[in-house]
């Protein structure tokens, strides 16, 4: 696993500063549907995030990648709350009994991959994202469809499911890098969502 250098730092500032939504129909919908169901919800998101300092915008984006902001799936990997988590990370969340809530399975999402006591400025949000779905793009020396579809950061190439790559298929979602740089003009992060 690569680690965040002031290189890579860069590179994903970079990216982030010249990020591009593609400007049709299809990729100013799903942004926006994106964007406004992370506000919606807002409050859960901060519920949990505070907690252990993590961004609730942040935390909303990876949302909406794994489930579609579904409410009834794990924020892990968007499987069932009815049963553990079924594909990786496999037998989520070890404590308790299914079917779990939201916000207990949020938090031993977050809390497994050590997210707290960072210090969340755009290189961090971004390393950490792809760093939630892999950095099997990054390896193939390609830019993350996880954070930069639906911009010209992203045309093609993608995992069709784990560890299955077709270097034709597309990814018909937004990436989290677009949906923070629409979201975060909108609803930045606060000093509160800062761990120093």
């Amino acid at each position: 696993m690569p680690e965040l250098t002031p290189e890579l730092r860069d590179a994903y500032q970079k990216l982030f500063d010249s990020c591009m939504p593609h400007d049709n129909a299809y990729w100013k919908a799903a942004l926006d549907h994106a964007v406004q169901r992370i506000c919606k919800y807002e409050m859960r998101y901060s519920a949990v995030g505070i907690s252990i300092g993590v961004p609730w915008q942040w935390i909303g984006a990876i949302h909406i990648m794994e489930s579609d902001g579904n409410f009834a799936c794990h924020l892990h990997n968007g499987d069932p709350l009815t049963a553990r988590t079924v594909r990786p990370p496999v037998g989520r969340p070890i404590q308790g009994d299914p079917p779990f809530y939201w916000h207990t399975s949020a938090l031993d999402a977050l809390v497994m991959r050590g997210l707290m006591g960072k210090q969340w400025d755009i290189p961090t949000m971004l390393y950490e994202a792809e760093r939630w779905n892999g950095f099997g793009y990054m390896n193939r020396g390609l830019n993350s469809p996880y954070l930069w579809s639906g911009s010209q950061h992203y045309t093609k190439g993608k995992y069709a499911k784990d560890f299955v790559w077709d270097p034709d298929a597309t990814s018909k979602q937004v990436g989290v890098g677009v949906i923070l740089k629409e979201l975060l003009p909108l609803r930045p992060v606060g000093e509160a969502e800062v761990v120093t």
